[in-house]
């Protein structure tokens, strides 16, 4: 009897209007810039002199084939790499409370073997165990998943503050003032 009232419930909070596509603000806008940030790291960590071949092995009118070549960490292919393994790194964050605002957000707190070994003060993050990491991964993946097309394209084209076009412009997950005048 307690397995049908559960599954009753669940139906009702499947169907009913307020779980009908309300998603945590603080939750999807920090996966996104959590994207942004992984992705722009993983850039920055390939030497900027390797290139790759990109488009098609057609030949010219004259007989000669064009070749194209881009910075392997700018390629279609090197990006679709990284993004198939951006959201495994999603551990390496919890949320954290600005303590002067009190505005929530999930922060890196994990620190890169290029930042020196520089640990933030902890003392502002709130650890929630796996539960809190798993549903930053599933927000990333879901973002992932929706967004690849317009992720790449940001990338490849270069684009000036990533963070802020991706999560505010082009998804719409960064909307509160906090978000838009904030770190993005």
């Amino acid at each position: 009897m307690a397995a049908w009232i559960g599954l009753i419930l669940m139906a009702i909070a499947i169907f009913s209007k307020g779980a009908e596509g309300r998603r945590d603000e603080v939750l999807y806008c920090s996966a996104c810039v959590a994207i942004a940030d992984e992705l722009s790291y993983s850039i920055s960590q390939i030497d900027p002199k390797k290139t790759v071949n990109v488009g098609g092995f057609r030949l010219n009118p004259d007989g000669s084939m064009t070749e194209k070549t881009v910075p392997l960490a700018r390629s279609e292919t090197h990006l679709s790499e990284l993004l198939d393994g951006v959201c495994n790194n999603m551990s390496d964050y919890a949320l954290y409370e600005d303590p002067d605002t009190k505005e929530h957000s999930y922060k890196r707190f994990a620190p890169r073997s290029s930042d020196g070994g520089n640990f933030p003060d902890f003392k502002n993050f709130k650890f929630a165990g796996p539960e809190g990491s798993d549903s930053l991964k599933f927000a990333c993946e879901t973002i992932v998943e929706e967004l690849e097309e317009d992720i790449i394209s940001l990338f490849t084209r270069e684009e000036q503050h990533v963070a802020l076009k991706l999560c505010s412009e082009v998804s719409g997950h960064c909307k509160s003032s906090v978000f838009q005048h904030g770190e993005l």
